[in-house]
């Protein structure tokens, strides 16, 4: 008889403006990790998307109360352009919340990224955030600080994506004992850190990108706004005619089989 392995479902909070790209960003490395995966996108009630048709996330998207009583091994929060706003007059703050909450107590582990990270560090550990002079805009060298299997197979330093206006500060995460500082860099600040139980995983920059993103950023923002730089260790010798070099993607596959191997599978073969 062949044993069939029950696919590791993983809800996706997505709160990025442009629905469907940030989908196939996950979906990218969702698929690319050894373990069936079964993906359910969440949507908030107290906010409306204005970006995507309704009918679009009607046909795709279901709500936290519809979803909240479902068996889920996995949640991610994706990042959210709001990060200058404080986080209690984000117009969703409160819903928001509960969420943090149902994850922390439902599922097995929570990848957090970007404003999601900031805004679940704040949540769970009142970990301020802070407006940068410069938007930290580019790839960046993350060098690798711990053990934790989330990291294995990881070198001393591999690239992540940044494309940022605030930062959190390493000195506020080791206020507290519960958390642990996976990778930083001298120039993007810390990258990666968790809790001592790996419930929540706090990642503050884009290792789901794809190669054309922060061109997209760059071309996007050019000549509208006064803070634009050219995003550094991105394209072929800093040449923005010529094409970005995909340095990450390797590394973003190695963390998301990583999380859902021995995170998800491992834990719930435990349990």
């Amino acid at each position: 008889m062949v044993s069939r392995v029950r696919p590791v479902r993983i809800a996706v909070l997505n709160l990025m403006p442009f629905k469907e790209v940030t989908e196939a960003d996950f979906l990218r490395l969702l698929k690319g990790v050894s373990t069936p995966v079964e993906v359910a996108w969440m949507r908030l009630r107290t906010h409306v998307s204005k970006h995507t048709s309704a009918v679009y996330m009607e046909s795709r998207y279901r709500y936290f109360d519809e979803l909240r009583q479902e068996r889920f091994d996995g949640f991610i929060v994706t990042g959210a352009p709001v990060e200058l706003i404080d986080f209690e007059e984000v117009d969703y703050w409160e819903e928001l919340r509960q969420i943090f909450d149902w994850a922390h107590a439902s599922v097995r582990s929570t990848l957090y990224i970007c404003w999601g990270a900031q805004a679940g560090l704040y949540h769970f550990f009142g970990v301020p955030k802070y407006a940068l002079p410069r938007k930290v805009f580019g790839v960046f060298g993350q060098h690798v600080l711990s053990a934790a299997p989330l990291l294995k197979g990881f070198p001393k330093e591999f690239p992540m994506p940044h494309s940022r206006h605030t930062e959190i500060r390493r000195g506020d995460l080791e206020r507290h004992a519960d958390l642990e500082i996976l990778a930083e860099s001298p120039i993007s600040g810390v990258s990666m850190a968790m809790t001592a139980d790996a419930r929540e995983v706090f990642i503050t920059g884009h290792l789901e990108y794809e190669p054309y993103t922060l061109d997209n950023e760059y071309r996007r923002d050019l000549g509208k706004r006064d803070d634009v730089d050219l995003p550094k260790n991105y394209y072929e010798a800093d040449d923005p005619s010529r094409k970005p070099v995909d340095s990450w993607h390797e590394w973003a596959l190695r963390l998301y089989e990583n999380w859902t191997s021995l995170y998800l599978v491992k834990e719930r073969q435990d349990a």
